[in-house]
């Protein structure tokens, strides 16, 4: 839900769960879940139901399609925590073993569709994403298709879904940081560099915008807003370096002071949590709050143990309020497919 207000900065630190520092979750086993019998039942009982329907693709299962009454108050407890908890929590225990992959892809789709609406990635339209290296260290492919280390960023979604298939051979570490707490350091020790990131930046759209748009955002897209007491953080750096330099825009010294000084912060280790999902683990988080990085990473020589994610994004089903420059970057949430075309940028 998109308004028409304008952004302002904020002279307070963030007082909520989700501003927290790595330090104070103290490892991966602290925001993680182990899935019990109980939660496979209803799951494998979800995949029985599914199969009776005549949803014969996934942009057809809808919440009633994948029901999961049997842990209803366990995914409530799950939904809360993304929302108005600490933004990031852990599931593991999924027996990734026993299923093919068009299962698991199901059944992943399916329990996603209890935290969100999912939306197109790419403009191949895949509301799953399969995160696999298809292009090796070449940054012209989008980064889940390819092997580079990613800065610390957020998607187009509200909530990021990712279920482990397999990990790397080499690298492929994952990072997650509380922008809220990154904002409020900086409020504490560089005050001054804050109210560039309220005002924000112009984004290229990586040629995936549709014919006739232009190839970057109209408007500066902040890096924080916020409407009616709920905030949200639109970073991608990639995205605000390849603009200024494409097209000329201008970023004045201050601006890159308050990037570069918020970037240092977020990558501090008592700010970034770092870990690997294992097979069988995936990861939920508040995609409005949350950043997200890996490494760069090696695979296996075999095909079939190269590093493999499968991606949701999903928007709040009732809708955030949102500054209207959120709306012009979020749209509807994901891009837009456009048919023939694949998530390459020729230019960069």
């Amino acid at each position: 839900m998109s308004t028409n207000a304008a952004s302002t900065t904020r002279s307070k630190p963030f007082d909520c769960p989700a501003a927290w520092k790595a330090t104070a979750i103290a490892g991966k086993d602290n925001i993680a879940i182990d899935l019990t019998t109980r939660h496979i039942e209803a799951f494998d009982t979800a995949l029985t139901h599914l199969e009776t329907r005549e949803c014969l693709s996934l942009e057809d299962i809808g919440r009633d399609d994948f029901p999961l009454p049997a842990i209803a108050d366990d995914i409530r407890d799950w939904v809360h925590e993304i929302e108005h908890g600490r933004g990031v929590l852990i599931l593991r225990g999924f027996p990734v073993e026993r299923f093919t992959l068009e299962k698991i892809e199901r059944l992943w789709f399916g329990l996603g569709t209890h935290f969100g609406r999912a939306v197109s990635q790419s403009v191949m339209g895949d509301l799953v994403g399969h995160v696999i290296d298809v292009a090796g260290p070449d940054n012209r492919h989008r980064a889940y298709r390819n092997s580079c280390e990613l800065q610390l960023h957020t998607d187009r979604c509200d909530t990021v879904g990712m279920f482990c298939l397999q990990k790397a051979w080499k690298g492929g570490l994952s990072s997650y940081a509380s922008a809220l707490a990154v904002h409020d350091e900086m409020l504490a020790t560089r005050p001054e560099l804050v109210a560039p990131l309220w005002r924000g930046f112009h984004l290229h759209r990586f040629g995936e915008q549709l014919p006739g748009e232009p190839p970057y955002s109209p408007v500066r897209i902040p890096v924080f807003s916020e409407r009616d007491g709920v905030t949200t953080v639109i970073l991608l750096r990639g995205y605000i370096d390849m603009a200024a330099d494409e097209f000329d825009l201008s970023i004045n010294d201050l601006e890159w002071e308050a990037l570069n000084t918020f970037a240092d912060i977020a990558n501090r280790p008592e700010f970034r949590l770092d870990f690997t999902l294992e097979p069988g683990e995936a990861i939920l988080f508040n995609n409005c709050v949350i950043l997200h990085k890996r490494t760069a990473f090696e695979d296996h020589t075999e095909p079939d143990r190269k590093r493999h994610l499968m991606r949701l994004w999903l928007m709040d089903w009732v809708g955030r309020p949102t500054d209207s420059a959120v709306g012009v970057h979020k749209g509807p949430g994901g891009i837009r497919p456009q048919e023939g075309r694949m998530p390459y940028y020729t230019n960069r």
